[in-house]
C-alpha cells in the first residue's frame, strides 16, 4: 500500500528572480481538482512564485492549453492539473495515455510541467491523493515544476535564440553568436 511507503521529497528550490507559474486545471470532478489546486497554490506560495489559473473542460486539453500558453506567454513553467477515473469504457485508456503523452512531448520541448493529472480507479483513491494534508499530488505536481525551472535557470539557456531567425534579425542583433552562411 502506497500510503505506508517511505519517499523521499526533495526540499523546494529557491529563487533569486522572480518566477511565474501557469496552473491548467481540468475540474471535471470539482471537489477533487479544487482540493488539487489548494495544494499547488501553496506550494507556489511556499517558493515565492506568483502564478495564474486558467481551467480547461477535461484532461485532454491541458496540454493544448499549456502549449498556447508557453507560445504565447511569459511562464517559467506550468503544473497540470485533473483527475481521470477508470469508467466502463476504454476511453480512460485513451485520457490517460494521450495527456501524459501530450505533457511529455512538451516538456522535451524544454517546458517545465509539473504533471498532476491523477489516473485513478476509483474515486476513494483520488480523494486521497488530491487531499492537500494527505498525499498532496497538487503541491508535488508544483514541486516538479519549480524543480525543472531551478534546473532551467542553473543552466541559463533563455526560450530566444534558438531556431531560424530571418536575415533581419540577425542584422539587427538578435544572435550574439556567430554568422553561418
Amino acid at each position: 500500500m502506497a500510503s505506508t511507503e517511505n519517499h523521499h521529497i526533495l526540499d523546494l528550490p529557491s529563487f533569486s528572480d522572480p518566477l511565474k507559474v501557469l496552473i491548467v486545471v481540468a475540474p471535471y470532478y470539482k471537489d477533487i481538482a479544487d482540493n488539487m489546486l489548494a495544494g499547488a497554490k501553496a506550494t507556489l506560495e511556499q517558493a515565492g512564485a506568483s502564478y495564474d489559473v486558467v481551467q480547461v473542460p477535461g484532461a485532454l486539453e491541458i496540454p493544448t492549453a499549456i502549449r498556447i500558453a508557453d507560445r504565447q506567454s511569459d511562464f517559467d513553467g506550468f503544473v497540470a492539473l485533473g483527475c481521470v477515473i477508470r469508467g466502463e469504457t476504454t476511453h480512460y485508456d485513451t485520457v490517460c495515455n494521450d495527456s501524459s503523452r501530450a505533457l511529455q512531448l512538451l516538456g522535451l520541448d524544454a517546458c517545465c510541467i509539473g504533471n498532476g493529472i491523477l489516473t485513478v480507479e476509483n474515486r476513494q483513491q483520488a480523494e486521497v491523493r488530491a487531499d492537500p494534508s494527505d498525499q498532496n499530488k497538487g503541491g508535488g505536481a508544483a514541486a516538479a515544476a519549480l524543480h525543472l525551472i531551478a534546473l532551467t535557470r542553473k543552466w541559463g539557456r533563455s526560450k530566444g535564440g534558438i531556431g531560424f531567425q530571418s536575415e533581419n534579425t540577425l542584422m539587427a542583433g538578435g544572435n550574439k553568436g556567430p554568422k553561418t552562411t
